[in-house]
């Protein structure tokens, strides 16, 4: 199997977690709150260990009896159902371990948080919007296929089709680290719906994705340094919408920095979110400042920005969709485009975690497309 690079010290994570649960277990356990709170994780993750040798001793046991059987059989009808059978449980079990892998890639100090998506169209109007919208619904998909809890924070419809931006909020495990990659331009070539003469177009839209800080994290706002504005809330239905202004935008003027939420009916409430917002992304403007004094000593630094090109979904003349970093390229498109990202995540990851180094310059033929 090429993902069977997976591998868990099960005995040592059983051993760790007797300690964990003896800790626990001692009565003065709740007076530190913020320490109470890390062993629970620990406990969790060794859990979390523990779970996945299981499943992978089972997941080899039961390949190991269909492969038995199969040698066995000496009827040829069974012997093919007892193969197809196999086959099936080795996608399974490939599909496990890919995950598994997945998670292991995930080390930096922010993946485990909840991300905050930002999504925008580039230059081409009805075109661009509509492509914007579609990235939206793709990484919704996504989120749903994982389990992962996705809020539309705030949304701004485009005039004819399509949004002029989105922000969403993801809630589960590790999905900044998962969603870090998709950090950039997304380029579309497809024939146009919006077109009369049915020619192709290229459209542009740019993802970008922060951490969700928790409370843990201090970043110092001044209240000085912030505009408020209120306003009444776009969206379908509820007797709110475009009556009360519960809708928020608040612009941080030192930086420049907007965000805005309209998802809850209680201004109070997207006041609270937009805050969060803010506070996220000064923390990530924190953060790239510092990365950037670090990058300028560190040769093998991870050569990608916002801005540049990505990936391409191409839709026509042919149909494929090629990440231009790690150049892991897929032919279902309508597969990915409905959430099945997860190959592109993991070859981001794993190349990221092997190369050091990623380039996004395309191929001379995905640029001619």
């Amino acid at each position: 199997m090429p993902w069977s690079g997976a591998i868990f010290d099960a005995a040592q994570h059983r051993e760790r977690l007797k300690s964990l649960e003896a800790r626990i277990a001692q009565p003065d356990f709740w007076n530190n709150q913020e320490a109470a709170q890390g062993v629970l994780r620990d406990r969790k993750r060794s859990e979390d260990q523990i779970a996945s040798d299981e499943k992978l001793a089972s997941l080899s046991g039961d390949l190991e009896t269909y492969i038995h059987l199969a040698h066995e059989e000496t009827n040829a009808q069974q012997r093919d159902d007892l193969l197809k059978e196999l086959d099936r449980e080795l996608n399974t079990a490939e599909g496990y371990l890919a995950e598994l892998e997945t998670k292991t890639l995930l080390s930096g100090e922010s993946d485990h948080l909840n991300a905050i998506m930002t999504i925008k169209p580039g230059a081409g109007g009805t075109e661009s919007q509509d492509w914007a919208s579609i990235l939206l619904r793709m990484y919704l998909r996504w989120a749903e296929r994982k389990g992962i809890n996705a809020s539309v924070l705030d949304e701004t419809p485009g005039e004819e089709a399509g949004i002029k931006s989105a922000t969403i909020q993801f809630a589960g495990e590790n999905a900044y680290g998962l969603l870090t990659g998709e950090t950039g331009v997304h380029r579309l070539v497809r024939i146009s719906p919006f077109d009369q003469a049915a020619r192709r177009h290229t459209s542009f839209a740019s993802v970008f994705v922060i951490p969700e800080i928790d409370d843990k994290i201090e970043v110092n706002i001044r209240p000085e340094d912030l505009r408020v504005d209120t306003f009444r809330s776009g969206g379908k239905g509820g007797q709110n919408v475009n009556k009360v202004e519960t809708a928020v935008r608040i612009t941080h003027i030192p930086t420049g920095i907007v965000v805005g939420c309209q998802a809850e009916r209680s201004q109070h409430k997207n006041r609270d979110i937009a805050m969060k917002m803010l506070r996220s992304r000064l923390y990530d403007l924190e953060v790239q400042k510092r990365q950037a004094e670090t990058d300028k000593l560190d040769e093998s630094k991870l050569d990608i920005s916002f801005g540049s090109q990505i990936r391409s979904y191409i839709l026509q003349p042919y149909r494929l969709i090629k990440d231009h970093r790690t150049k892991f390229e897929v032919g279902d498109v309508d597969r990915v485009l409905d959430g099945d990202l997860d190959p592109f995540i993991r070859s981001y990851l794993m190349a990221k975690k092997t190369k050091g180094k990623l380039t996004v310059q395309p191929d001379d033929d995905d640029a001619a497309a």
